[in-house]
């Protein structure tokens, strides 16, 4: 792990002191006040967490956390004044892993950050971490406690993703950026309907497990398999 953290915040005094604190708690920050400037720099450097500010000059926090998602994984906290539910609700089903609003204490987002890095290492992907689940990519094959799951195309992706970290909630629209190649234009329920598809394999296996669970008004998530 490199320990990077990226501080998004044009409020300068407040991006230093946040670095100060996490640079003391052992980490390596990098503060940018640039909405714009966001996603080529995280594609260069591969932060290990973004602190990111919803009202950003260039690109605002939903847009760039929207693009992120596009390619990355990455740990994202939002950081704001705007308080009101549906920007929380919105900016969890972007992509973000927590949310903090201002005004803050900078020790409490230190404590968020270490709780979010350890759920991260925990469920980093590796081949097996899912226990009873085989996910070959190369083969476009997937398995469940040895028995071959038959899946198409579409749904081999759509569990490679969801395992890529079990126990994270995936969007509808993050699912589909990743589903199909060809980009083709198609709704979120198409999300819906190969999660049905895929929940009647899975269960046909393991009938009494409800390994992928639905979070309402969000998306998905794998279940850590035992």
């Amino acid at each position: 792990m490199n320990g990077r953290i990226l501080i998004v915040e044009d409020e300068q005094r407040l991006a230093s002191l946040l670095a100060d604190y996490l640079r003391n708690a052992g980490y390596e920050p990098h503060c940018l006040a640039d909405g714009s400037e966001v996603v080529e720099w995280v594609r260069a450097h591969d932060p290990e967490l973004i602190l990111l500010d919803l009202m950003l000059p260039g690109q605002d926090g939903m847009s760039v956390c929207r693009e992120l998602r596009r390619f990355s994984d990455v740990p994202i906290v939002m950081v704001t004044a705007r308080v009101e539910e549906i920007d929380r609700l919105l900016g969890l089903e972007l992509g973000a892993d927590d949310y903090i609003c201002k005004p803050f204490s900078p020790r409490e987002v230190v404590a968020r950050v270490k709780a979010i890095l350890r759920r991260a290492r925990r469920s980093e992907p590796v081949p097996g971490s899912a226990r009873g689940l085989a996910v070959d990519e190369a083969a476009y094959r997937a398995s469940l406690d040895g028995q071959d799951l038959g899946l198409t195309p579409v749904e081999f992706r759509l569990l490679a993703t969801l395992a890529s970290r079990p126990g994270r909630v995936f969007s509808r629209d993050q699912l589909l950026d990743r589903l199909y190649d060809d980009h083709r234009v198609v709704t979120d329920r198409t999300v819906d309907t190969h999660v049905k598809n895929l929940r009647r394999k899975l269960a046909a296996v393991r009938p009494d497990d409800e390994l992928i669970r639905s979070v309402y008004g969000v998306g998905y998530r794998l279940e850590a398999l035992d």
